[in-house]
């Protein structure tokens, strides 16, 4: 087994890690989803799960400040009154509104004005070399911020969804299925034995995919692409909401008490109708081919039942996802260790939605599967734990924080891959989401597998 590296050439490097590109791209998305909106909107929260807008627009240059003007830079507080403000450790999302926020005019002018500092430190500092400090090492803090901006893109994404009112945000639908798509088996195989989980050498990989370790896993069937709208709806219609055999105990008492019957932002059409959905303010019919969105973790696991499958445990999901028993390689995404181009993977907004279940070809892991990177992030089987050797870097509330104490269980289902919603900055197959198993506003779908059985070692 060996883990992918990237290139250590200074220029191949450059060119695969440019602070510059991936900052501007983040800053052009995060002016993109607020400036379609008046202020009143931007301060307005839209579901007490959500952050107003406003305050994930000042909250980015609050983290960009701490970190790339303060810390990298070492230059004194711009704006230490805001730090207090907007510490999301401090107030709970549902508190928020009540806080003395910055307006969205400062806030803009608050971001201008970080980013011009951050430039000027970025131009100045080291960051292709083996340097001391690892904050600065191949640039590791200036693509963390570039991350952080770009999740909380895709919750303000998410926060868009959950808006209501005339729709604002507008992209071109997904091309549709490749011809070969309805012919894709339903499942493949993923061969047992080790592989390498996590990552040591990915200079961008945050701490909770580090460090690289040896995992054995047993063979398994995986679906080949995620669960489809028209799948799901048959769990609908055979009664699988009404069933509790199907449900996890916990499942099924949030799914009483929330009166739970189908994906969030769906509706039928009279009592025997056809589904429609709800996608950033227009409505439209569900689209059979597409995989299924906004199912929460219970959602995915009874569906599972329902079918005689389960969900696929983080280690078997990373397995299907870089694994290739040909070489022995485990690479940076399923197609190995090339940049993520559109015709790989859907990820980026490009669009507003996923992509047809079997599309991407180009993007298929060694088994076969496809889309598992982009579309849809992935419910697994899996709480959110910290590898054997974890060190929390560079500070412990962006992932110990969440993890459970010693012998007790996760509160937090791990999901994987990203979705149409995420930037490739922050997508690659060893990258760790996490969220509580009931909620569904996030663009979270799912896929089935099934232990093999060792006659199924070597079928194709």
């Amino acid at each position: 087994m060996s883990e992918y590296t990237l290139p250590r050439d200074p220029a191949e490097l450059a060119d695969a890690l440019a602070p510059e590109a991936v900052l501007d791209a983040a800053r052009r998305r995060t002016l993109a989803l607020t400036d379609c909106l008046g202020d009143d909107e931007l301060m307005a929260q839209h579901s007490p799960l959500m952050s107003p807008l406003g305050w994930d627009l000042a909250h980015i240059g609050n983290q960009e400040e701490i970190w790339l003007v303060r810390r990298a830079g070492g230059r004194p507080p711009l704006r230490p009154d805001l730090d207090p403000l907007y510490d999301a450790f401090r107030h709970p999302r549902a508190d928020r509104p009540a806080l003395p926020l910055l307006k969205p005019g400062p806030a803009r002018r608050y971001l201008a004005g970080v980013r011009e500092a951050a430039l000027e430190i970025l131009e100045s500092t080291p960051r292709y070399e083996d340097g001391p400090d690892p904050l600065l090492r191949h640039g590791f803090v200036f693509g963390m911020i570039a991350q952080h901006e770009q999740q909380h893109d895709e919750t303000m994404l998410a926060t868009h969804q959950l808006r209501a009112g005339p729709p604002v945000l507008d992209a071109p639908p997904p091309p549709p299925a490749p011809a070969d798509a309805a012919g894709l088996p339903a499942e493949v195989l993923v061969p047992g034995g080790p592989f390498t989980m996590g990552t040591s050498t990915d200079p961008w990989a945050l701490d909770n995919e580090r460090p690289a370790h040896s995992v054995e896993v047993p063979p398994f069937w995986l679906d080949t692409v995620p669960v489809t709208n028209a799948a799901y709806q048959d769990f609908i219609d055979d009664g699988g909401y009404a069933d509790p055999r199907w449900w996890d105990p916990a499942g099924w008492e949030h799914r009483v008490r929330a009166d739970l019957s189908a994906p969030q932002f769906w509706q039928r059409d009279g009592a025997h109708g056809s589904w429609y959905r709800r996608r950033f303010g227009r409505t439209e019919p569900v689209p059979p081919d597409q995989p299924v969105l906004h199912v929460c973790w219970y959602e995915a696991d009874a569906y599972a039942r329902w079918a005689g499958r389960r969900l696929p445990t983080e280690a078997e999901w990373e397995k299907a996802a870089r694994h290739d028993p040909a070489t022995g390689r485990d690479t940076r995404y399923p197609w190995g260790d090339d940049s993520p181009e559109p015709d790989r993977a859907g990820l980026g907004q490009r669009h507003l939605q996923p992509a047809p279940a079997g599309s991407h070809p180009a993007g298929a892991a060694p088994s076969g599967a496809r889309q598992l990177l982009g579309d849809v992030w992935e419910w697994t089987a899996s709480g959110f734990t910290p590898y054997p050797g974890f060190t929390a870097f560079p500070y412990r509330e962006y992932s110990e924080v969440f993890f459970p104490a010693p012998g007790a269980p996760s509160r937090y289902k791990v999901l994987r891959g990203g979705s149409f919603a995420t930037d490739p900055v922050a997508c690659r197959s060893t990258f760790r989401n996490w969220d509580h198993p009931v909620r569904r506003q996030i663009f979270a779908g799912f896929r089935t597998c099934r232990d093999a059985v060792p006659a199924d070692e070597g079928r194709p």
